[in-house]
């Protein structure tokens, strides 16, 4: 488990940026890599209709293909989500 980092307060952006620098060369600096394995696309199932309405703003929006359109579009609201849980999260904790 990942031990929670301090923040400091009052640094500004070049502040930051020399720290980052000044530690890089650090192996004590670095947490160990991250693995990450590709999973297999889901199969997502629309009804007719919302497919067909899909299809019409995937063309609207000049994207490929309606299924890109649909990844899009997930991949923003899911990460909208995230946010707002976050958001919750942090004024709950407060």
């Amino acid at each position: 488990m990942n031990k929670p980092r301090k923040r400091t307060p009052g640094l500004d952006q070049e502040a930051i940026d020399t720290a980052v620098i000044e530690q890089a060369d650090s192996e004590a600096a670095w947490e160990p890599p991250v693995r990450v394995k590709r999973s297999k696309p889901a199969v997502l199932s629309l009804p007719g209709a919302l497919a067909a309405r899909a299809a019409f703003l995937a063309k609207l929006h000049r994207e490929t293909g309606v299924d890109k359109w649909v990844e899009r579009v997930v991949r923003e609201r899911v990460e909208l989500e995230e946010f707002a849980f976050t958001e919750a999260k942090r004024k709950l904790a407060s």
